[in-house]
Protein backbone atom coordinates (compact mmCIF):
# COMPACT_ATOMS: atom_id res chain seq x y z
CA UNK A 1 0.00 0.00 0.00
CA UNK A 2 2.83 2.39 0.94
CA UNK A 3 4.65 1.62 -2.29
CA UNK A 4 1.54 2.49 -4.30
CA UNK A 5 1.25 5.82 -2.48
CA UNK A 6 4.93 6.61 -3.10
CA UNK A 7 4.55 5.86 -6.80
CA UNK A 8 1.45 8.04 -7.06
CA UNK A 9 3.36 10.96 -5.53
CA UNK A 10 6.00 10.89 -8.26
CA UNK A 11 5.78 13.03 -11.36
CA UNK A 12 4.69 11.20 -14.47
CA UNK A 13 7.18 12.37 -17.08
CA UNK A 14 5.22 10.79 -19.92
CA UNK A 15 2.29 13.04 -19.00
CA UNK A 16 4.57 16.09 -19.02
CA UNK A 17 5.92 15.10 -22.43
CA UNK A 18 2.38 14.63 -23.73
CA UNK A 19 1.17 18.06 -22.57
CA UNK A 20 4.34 19.95 -23.50
CA UNK A 21 3.09 21.11 -26.95
CA UNK A 22 -0.03 22.59 -25.35
CA UNK A 23 2.07 24.59 -22.90
CA UNK A 24 4.37 25.76 -25.68
CA UNK A 25 1.38 27.03 -27.67
CA UNK A 26 -0.03 28.74 -24.58
CA UNK A 27 3.36 30.34 -23.89
CA UNK A 28 3.46 31.86 -27.36
CA UNK A 29 0.02 33.42 -26.81
CA UNK A 30 0.97 34.63 -23.32
CA UNK A 31 4.16 36.23 -24.62
CA UNK A 32 2.40 37.83 -27.58
CA UNK A 33 -0.35 39.46 -25.53
CA UNK A 34 1.97 40.23 -22.64
CA UNK A 35 4.60 42.09 -24.67
CA UNK A 36 2.03 43.91 -26.80
CA UNK A 37 0.44 45.05 -23.57
CA UNK A 38 3.83 46.17 -22.24
CA UNK A 39 4.57 48.20 -25.38
CA UNK A 40 1.10 49.75 -25.23
CA UNK A 41 1.61 50.61 -21.55
CA UNK A 42 4.97 52.28 -22.28
CA UNK A 43 3.38 54.49 -24.96
CA UNK A 44 0.48 55.43 -22.66
CA UNK A 45 2.75 55.95 -19.67
CA UNK A 46 5.13 58.23 -21.53
CA UNK A 47 2.29 60.35 -22.96
CA UNK A 48 0.51 60.64 -19.59
CA UNK A 49 3.73 61.49 -17.73
CA UNK A 50 4.45 64.33 -20.16
CA UNK A 51 0.90 65.65 -19.78
CA UNK A 52 1.26 65.68 -16.00
CA UNK A 53 4.78 67.15 -16.14
CA UNK A 54 3.80 70.04 -18.42
CA UNK A 55 0.58 70.63 -16.43
CA UNK A 56 -1.60 70.74 -19.55
CA UNK A 57 -5.04 72.08 -18.51
CA UNK A 58 -7.94 69.61 -18.42
CA UNK A 59 -5.74 66.81 -19.77
CA UNK A 60 -3.68 66.87 -16.57
CA UNK A 61 -6.76 66.35 -14.40
CA UNK A 62 -8.00 63.62 -16.75
CA UNK A 63 -4.59 61.91 -16.62
CA UNK A 64 -4.58 61.93 -12.82
CA UNK A 65 -8.08 60.44 -12.68
CA UNK A 66 -6.98 57.73 -15.14
CA UNK A 67 -3.92 56.90 -13.02
CA UNK A 68 -5.91 56.63 -9.80
CA UNK A 69 -8.68 54.50 -11.34
CA UNK A 70 -6.42 51.96 -13.02
CA UNK A 71 -3.83 51.74 -10.24
CA UNK A 72 -6.51 51.08 -7.63
CA UNK A 73 -8.64 48.48 -9.41
CA UNK A 74 -7.63 44.86 -10.18
CA UNK A 75 -6.85 43.87 -13.76
CA UNK A 76 -9.49 41.14 -13.53
CA UNK A 77 -12.23 43.72 -12.91
CA UNK A 78 -10.94 45.87 -15.77
CA UNK A 79 -10.98 42.88 -18.12
CA UNK A 80 -14.53 41.99 -17.09
CA UNK A 81 -15.62 45.57 -17.80
CA UNK A 82 -13.95 45.61 -21.24
CA UNK A 83 -14.94 42.08 -22.31
CA UNK A 84 -18.39 41.73 -20.74
CA UNK A 85 -19.44 45.31 -20.01
CA UNK A 86 -18.66 47.21 -23.20
CA UNK A 87 -20.70 44.86 -25.45
CA UNK A 88 -23.78 46.01 -23.52
CA UNK A 89 -23.35 49.41 -25.18
CA UNK A 90 -22.47 47.96 -28.57
CA UNK A 91 -18.66 47.94 -28.26
CA UNK A 92 -17.05 44.51 -28.44
CA UNK A 93 -13.51 43.27 -28.97
CA UNK A 94 -11.82 39.91 -29.40
CA UNK A 95 -10.41 38.28 -26.24
CA UNK A 96 -6.86 38.92 -27.49
CA UNK A 97 -7.48 42.62 -28.02
CA UNK A 98 -9.21 42.89 -24.64
CA UNK A 99 -6.15 41.34 -23.03
CA UNK A 100 -3.76 43.76 -24.71
CA UNK A 101 -6.02 46.75 -23.98
CA UNK A 102 -6.56 45.82 -20.34
CA UNK A 103 -2.88 45.15 -19.73
CA UNK A 104 -1.87 48.33 -21.56
CA UNK A 105 -4.26 50.53 -19.59
CA UNK A 106 -3.22 49.01 -16.27
CA UNK A 107 0.47 49.20 -17.11
CA UNK A 108 0.14 52.72 -18.48
CA UNK A 109 -0.95 53.99 -15.07
CA UNK A 110 2.13 52.47 -13.44
CA UNK A 111 4.49 53.49 -16.24
CA UNK A 112 3.19 57.07 -16.08
CA UNK A 113 4.22 57.38 -12.44
CA UNK A 114 7.55 55.70 -13.17
CA UNK A 115 8.41 58.10 -15.99
CA UNK A 116 7.11 61.11 -14.05
CA UNK A 117 9.35 60.34 -11.08
CA UNK A 118 12.31 59.87 -13.43
CA UNK A 119 11.66 63.21 -15.15
CA UNK A 120 11.36 65.00 -11.83
CA UNK A 121 14.65 63.45 -10.67
CA UNK A 122 16.59 65.36 -13.35
CA UNK A 123 18.11 68.55 -11.97
CA UNK A 124 16.09 71.57 -13.10
CA UNK A 125 19.25 73.57 -13.73
CA UNK A 126 19.99 71.34 -16.73
CA UNK A 127 16.62 72.18 -18.20
CA UNK A 128 17.12 75.92 -17.63
CA UNK A 129 20.67 75.87 -19.00
CA UNK A 130 19.57 74.09 -22.19
CA UNK A 131 16.78 76.64 -22.73
CA UNK A 132 19.23 79.51 -22.24
CA UNK A 133 21.43 77.98 -24.97
CA UNK A 134 18.57 78.23 -27.46
CA UNK A 135 17.12 74.72 -27.37
CA UNK A 136 13.35 74.34 -27.59
CA UNK A 137 11.35 72.69 -24.81
CA UNK A 138 10.83 69.60 -26.97
CA UNK A 139 14.56 69.32 -27.71
CA UNK A 140 15.43 69.67 -24.04
CA UNK A 141 12.92 66.99 -23.08
CA UNK A 142 13.89 64.39 -25.70
CA UNK A 143 17.65 65.00 -25.85
CA UNK A 144 18.52 65.86 -22.26
CA UNK A 145 15.76 65.09 -19.77
CA UNK A 146 14.29 61.81 -21.05
CA UNK A 147 17.61 59.93 -21.46
CA UNK A 148 18.47 60.69 -17.83
CA UNK A 149 14.91 60.03 -16.66
CA UNK A 150 14.99 56.58 -18.25
CA UNK A 151 18.22 55.83 -16.40
CA UNK A 152 16.72 56.87 -13.07
CA UNK A 153 13.51 54.94 -13.64
CA UNK A 154 15.05 51.70 -14.98
CA UNK A 155 14.59 49.64 -11.76
CA UNK A 156 10.91 50.58 -11.48
CA UNK A 157 10.46 50.15 -15.24
CA UNK A 158 11.79 46.58 -15.14
CA UNK A 159 9.68 45.81 -12.07
CA UNK A 160 6.60 47.05 -13.93
CA UNK A 161 7.35 44.80 -16.91
CA UNK A 162 7.68 41.75 -14.65
CA UNK A 163 4.48 42.73 -12.84
CA UNK A 164 2.56 43.06 -16.11
CA UNK A 165 3.80 39.75 -17.49
CA UNK A 166 2.72 38.04 -14.27
CA UNK A 167 -0.70 39.67 -14.53
CA UNK A 168 -1.30 37.72 -17.76
CA UNK A 169 -2.29 34.84 -15.45
CA UNK A 170 -5.81 36.32 -15.16
CA UNK A 171 -6.47 36.24 -18.92
CA UNK A 172 -8.08 32.83 -18.56
CA UNK A 173 -11.12 34.65 -17.12
CA UNK A 174 -11.97 35.96 -20.60
CA UNK A 175 -11.44 32.62 -22.36
CA UNK A 176 -7.89 33.25 -23.54
CA UNK A 177 -5.98 29.97 -23.78
CA UNK A 178 -2.91 31.25 -21.99
CA UNK A 179 -0.72 29.28 -19.59
CA UNK A 180 -3.12 29.49 -16.66
CA UNK A 181 -6.12 28.51 -18.80
CA UNK A 182 -4.21 25.52 -20.19
CA UNK A 183 -3.12 24.34 -16.73
CA UNK A 184 -6.62 24.64 -15.23
CA UNK A 185 -8.20 22.97 -18.26
CA UNK A 186 -5.85 19.97 -18.15
CA UNK A 187 -6.24 19.61 -14.39
CA UNK A 188 -10.02 19.64 -14.74
CA UNK A 189 -10.01 17.08 -17.55
CA UNK A 190 -7.31 14.62 -16.48
CA UNK A 191 -6.63 15.37 -12.77
CA UNK A 192 -2.87 15.52 -13.35
CA UNK A 193 -2.48 18.35 -10.86
CA UNK A 194 1.20 17.98 -9.93
CA UNK A 195 2.44 17.66 -13.51
CA UNK A 196 0.33 20.57 -14.76
CA UNK A 197 1.36 22.90 -11.94
CA UNK A 198 5.05 22.03 -12.30
CA UNK A 199 4.89 22.85 -16.01
CA UNK A 200 3.02 26.08 -15.24
CA UNK A 201 5.75 27.20 -12.82
CA UNK A 202 8.54 26.22 -15.21
CA UNK A 203 7.08 28.10 -18.17
CA UNK A 204 6.43 31.24 -16.15
CA UNK A 205 10.02 31.10 -14.94
CA UNK A 206 11.18 30.79 -18.54
CA UNK A 207 9.21 33.94 -19.35
CA UNK A 208 10.14 36.05 -16.33
CA UNK A 209 13.69 35.08 -15.37
CA UNK A 210 15.31 36.41 -18.59
CA UNK A 211 13.51 39.74 -18.10
CA UNK A 212 14.77 39.95 -14.52
CA UNK A 213 18.36 39.06 -15.46
CA UNK A 214 18.51 41.38 -18.47
CA UNK A 215 16.92 44.18 -16.44
CA UNK A 216 19.55 43.80 -13.71
CA UNK A 217 22.37 43.92 -16.27
CA UNK A 218 20.94 47.01 -17.98
CA UNK A 219 20.41 48.71 -14.62
CA UNK A 220 24.04 48.14 -13.58
CA UNK A 221 25.41 49.34 -16.91
CA UNK A 222 23.32 52.49 -16.86
CA UNK A 223 24.37 53.12 -13.28
CA UNK A 224 28.05 52.78 -14.19
CA UNK A 225 27.61 55.04 -17.21
CA UNK A 226 26.02 57.73 -15.05
CA UNK A 227 28.08 57.60 -11.90
CA UNK A 228 31.16 55.53 -12.66
CA UNK A 229 32.24 52.22 -11.17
Amino acid sequence: MLRRLERSDRLNWSVIEKYLPLYEKATVLTLKIGWLGVLFSVAIGLAVSLIVHYRIPVLRQTAKIYIEIFRNTPLLIQLFFIYFGLPKIGVSFSPEFCGVLGLGLLGGSYMAETFRSGIEAVDKIQYETALSLGMSKAQVMFHIVLPQAITYSTPAFVANIIFLLKETSVFSAISLMDLMFTAKDLIGLYYKTAECLVMLVVFYLLILLPVSVIGSVVERRLSYASFGD
